[in-house]
Protein backbone atom coordinates (compact mmCIF):
# COMPACT_ATOMS: atom_id res chain seq x y z
CA UNK A 1 0.00 0.00 0.00
CA UNK A 2 2.76 2.53 0.77
CA UNK A 3 4.32 1.73 -2.62
CA UNK A 4 1.00 2.56 -4.37
CA UNK A 5 0.75 5.88 -2.52
CA UNK A 6 4.32 6.71 -3.43
CA UNK A 7 3.63 5.92 -7.15
CA UNK A 8 0.45 8.05 -7.10
CA UNK A 9 2.40 10.88 -5.49
CA UNK A 10 4.93 10.73 -8.32
CA UNK A 11 2.16 11.06 -10.95
CA UNK A 12 1.09 14.51 -9.87
CA UNK A 13 -2.36 16.00 -10.44
CA UNK A 14 -2.42 15.44 -14.21
CA UNK A 15 -1.46 11.80 -13.83
CA UNK A 16 -4.17 11.27 -11.23
CA UNK A 17 -6.72 12.90 -13.52
CA UNK A 18 -5.55 10.67 -16.39
CA UNK A 19 -5.94 7.50 -14.33
CA UNK A 20 -9.36 8.68 -13.16
CA UNK A 21 -10.43 9.30 -16.76
CA UNK A 22 -9.22 5.86 -17.81
CA UNK A 23 -11.21 4.26 -14.99
CA UNK A 24 -14.31 6.32 -15.88
CA UNK A 25 -13.92 5.30 -19.54
CA UNK A 26 -13.73 1.63 -18.60
CA UNK A 27 -16.83 1.87 -16.41
CA UNK A 28 -18.70 3.76 -19.16
CA UNK A 29 -17.75 1.08 -21.68
CA UNK A 30 -18.98 -1.72 -19.43
CA UNK A 31 -22.24 -0.01 -18.44
CA UNK A 32 -23.24 1.77 -21.67
CA UNK A 33 -21.39 0.60 -24.77
CA UNK A 34 -21.49 -3.17 -24.23
CA UNK A 35 -25.28 -3.32 -23.65
CA UNK A 36 -25.78 -1.21 -26.79
CA UNK A 37 -23.59 -3.59 -28.79
CA UNK A 38 -25.74 -6.54 -27.75
CA UNK A 39 -28.90 -4.57 -28.62
CA UNK A 40 -27.40 -3.70 -32.00
CA UNK A 41 -26.61 -7.35 -32.68
CA UNK A 42 -30.20 -8.32 -31.81
CA UNK A 43 -31.49 -5.69 -34.24
CA UNK A 44 -29.17 -6.91 -36.98
CA UNK A 45 -30.36 -10.48 -36.45
CA UNK A 46 -33.98 -9.32 -36.62
CA UNK A 47 -33.28 -7.41 -39.86
CA UNK A 48 -31.76 -10.52 -41.42
CA UNK A 49 -34.80 -12.56 -40.36
CA UNK A 50 -37.22 -9.99 -41.78
CA UNK A 51 -35.30 -9.84 -45.05
CA UNK A 52 -35.40 -13.61 -45.34
CA UNK A 53 -39.16 -13.55 -44.70
CA UNK A 54 -39.66 -10.86 -47.34
CA UNK A 55 -37.62 -12.82 -49.89
CA UNK A 56 -39.56 -16.00 -49.15
CA UNK A 57 -42.89 -14.16 -49.57
CA UNK A 58 -41.76 -12.77 -52.93
CA UNK A 59 -40.57 -16.14 -54.20
CA UNK A 60 -43.51 -18.15 -52.83
CA UNK A 61 -45.90 -16.67 -55.42
CA UNK A 62 -45.42 -16.89 -59.16
CA UNK A 63 -41.91 -15.66 -59.65
CA UNK A 64 -42.53 -14.49 -63.19
CA UNK A 65 -45.68 -12.56 -62.27
CA UNK A 66 -44.12 -10.85 -59.25
CA UNK A 67 -41.04 -9.84 -61.25
CA UNK A 68 -43.17 -8.51 -64.09
CA UNK A 69 -45.30 -6.57 -61.62
CA UNK A 70 -42.25 -4.82 -60.18
CA UNK A 71 -40.59 -3.80 -63.43
CA UNK A 72 -41.98 -0.94 -65.49
CA UNK A 73 -41.14 0.17 -68.94
CA UNK A 74 -39.44 3.51 -69.40
CA UNK A 75 -42.70 5.18 -70.44
CA UNK A 76 -44.55 3.80 -67.42
CA UNK A 77 -41.81 4.96 -65.04
CA UNK A 78 -41.83 8.40 -66.64
CA UNK A 79 -45.61 8.60 -66.26
CA UNK A 80 -45.34 7.65 -62.57
CA UNK A 81 -42.76 10.41 -62.19
CA UNK A 82 -45.02 13.04 -63.78
CA UNK A 83 -48.03 11.82 -61.79
CA UNK A 84 -46.13 12.68 -58.59
CA UNK A 85 -46.46 16.38 -59.34
CA UNK A 86 -49.76 18.12 -58.52
CA UNK A 87 -52.01 19.35 -61.32
CA UNK A 88 -51.52 22.95 -62.44
CA UNK A 89 -55.07 23.87 -61.41
CA UNK A 90 -54.26 22.98 -57.77
CA UNK A 91 -51.75 25.83 -57.38
CA UNK A 92 -54.09 27.96 -55.18
CA UNK A 93 -54.27 25.06 -52.70
CA UNK A 94 -50.48 24.84 -52.44
CA UNK A 95 -50.12 28.60 -51.99
CA UNK A 96 -52.74 28.50 -49.21
CA UNK A 97 -50.73 25.65 -47.69
CA UNK A 98 -47.63 27.87 -47.60
CA UNK A 99 -49.65 30.63 -45.92
CA UNK A 100 -51.00 28.14 -43.37
CA UNK A 101 -47.49 26.91 -42.53
CA UNK A 102 -46.29 30.52 -42.18
CA UNK A 103 -49.08 31.33 -39.72
CA UNK A 104 -48.40 28.14 -37.77
CA UNK A 105 -44.72 28.99 -37.41
CA UNK A 106 -45.41 32.63 -36.55
CA UNK A 107 -43.63 34.20 -39.51
CA UNK A 108 -44.98 37.18 -41.37
CA UNK A 109 -45.47 36.90 -45.12
CA UNK A 110 -45.60 40.22 -46.92
CA UNK A 111 -46.58 40.78 -50.54
CA UNK A 112 -45.49 37.98 -52.83
CA UNK A 113 -44.63 37.86 -56.50
CA UNK A 114 -45.81 34.92 -58.61
CA UNK A 115 -44.90 34.09 -62.17
CA UNK A 116 -46.00 31.07 -64.17
CA UNK A 117 -43.42 29.69 -66.56
CA UNK A 118 -45.04 27.32 -69.00
CA UNK A 119 -42.71 26.01 -71.70
CA UNK A 120 -44.57 24.41 -74.58
CA UNK A 121 -42.23 21.45 -74.94
CA UNK A 122 -42.02 20.70 -71.18
CA UNK A 123 -44.52 18.51 -69.37
CA UNK A 124 -44.10 20.47 -66.13
CA UNK A 125 -45.02 24.07 -65.50
CA UNK A 126 -43.16 26.11 -62.91
CA UNK A 127 -44.49 28.78 -60.59
CA UNK A 128 -41.68 31.08 -59.59
CA UNK A 129 -42.53 32.75 -56.30
CA UNK A 130 -40.68 35.37 -54.35
CA UNK A 131 -41.77 35.33 -50.70
CA UNK A 132 -40.54 38.06 -48.37
CA UNK A 133 -40.66 36.58 -44.86
CA UNK A 134 -40.06 38.25 -41.50
CA UNK A 135 -39.46 36.52 -38.19
CA UNK A 136 -36.91 35.06 -35.83
CA UNK A 137 -34.29 32.71 -37.21
CA UNK A 138 -35.81 29.68 -35.50
CA UNK A 139 -39.28 30.53 -36.84
CA UNK A 140 -38.03 30.99 -40.40
CA UNK A 141 -36.02 27.79 -40.25
CA UNK A 142 -39.06 25.87 -38.97
CA UNK A 143 -41.21 27.46 -41.70
CA UNK A 144 -38.81 26.37 -44.44
CA UNK A 145 -38.56 22.82 -43.08
CA UNK A 146 -42.31 22.37 -42.70
CA UNK A 147 -43.07 24.03 -46.04
CA UNK A 148 -40.75 21.60 -47.85
CA UNK A 149 -42.58 18.70 -46.19
CA UNK A 150 -46.08 20.10 -46.76
CA UNK A 151 -45.48 20.99 -50.41
CA UNK A 152 -43.38 18.15 -51.84
CA UNK A 153 -43.23 19.60 -55.37
CA UNK A 154 -41.56 22.78 -54.09
CA UNK A 155 -37.89 23.69 -54.33
CA UNK A 156 -36.10 26.67 -52.82
CA UNK A 157 -33.82 28.20 -55.43
CA UNK A 158 -32.43 31.14 -53.44
CA UNK A 159 -32.42 32.60 -49.94
CA UNK A 160 -31.35 36.13 -49.05
CA UNK A 161 -31.18 37.02 -45.35
CA UNK A 162 -31.01 40.56 -43.99
CA UNK A 163 -31.01 41.90 -40.42
CA UNK A 164 -31.50 45.57 -39.64
CA UNK A 165 -29.01 45.57 -36.75
CA UNK A 166 -27.05 43.06 -34.74
CA UNK A 167 -29.24 43.73 -31.72
CA UNK A 168 -32.43 42.83 -33.60
CA UNK A 169 -33.64 39.25 -33.38
CA UNK A 170 -35.96 39.67 -36.39
CA UNK A 171 -34.74 38.75 -39.84
CA UNK A 172 -35.99 39.76 -43.24
CA UNK A 173 -35.66 36.81 -45.60
CA UNK A 174 -36.33 36.75 -49.31
CA UNK A 175 -37.18 33.21 -50.45
CA UNK A 176 -37.22 32.36 -54.13
CA UNK A 177 -39.33 29.25 -54.52
CA UNK A 178 -40.18 27.09 -57.52
CA UNK A 179 -43.41 25.10 -57.42
CA UNK A 180 -43.44 22.42 -60.11
CA UNK A 181 -46.87 21.50 -61.50
CA UNK A 182 -48.05 18.83 -63.93
CA UNK A 183 -49.81 20.28 -67.00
Amino acid sequence: MPLLRWQLGRLGNLGKIGIGLMLATGIYYLLVVMPQETELQKLKDRAVTLQAQAVSKNTSGDGADSEAGKKMSGDQALQVFYDFFPRIDSSPFWIRELVRVAKKQGVELTSSDYRLINDNDARLARYEMVLPVKGKYSQIRAFIAEALEAVPAMAISAIAIKRESTASDKLEVRLEINLYMNK
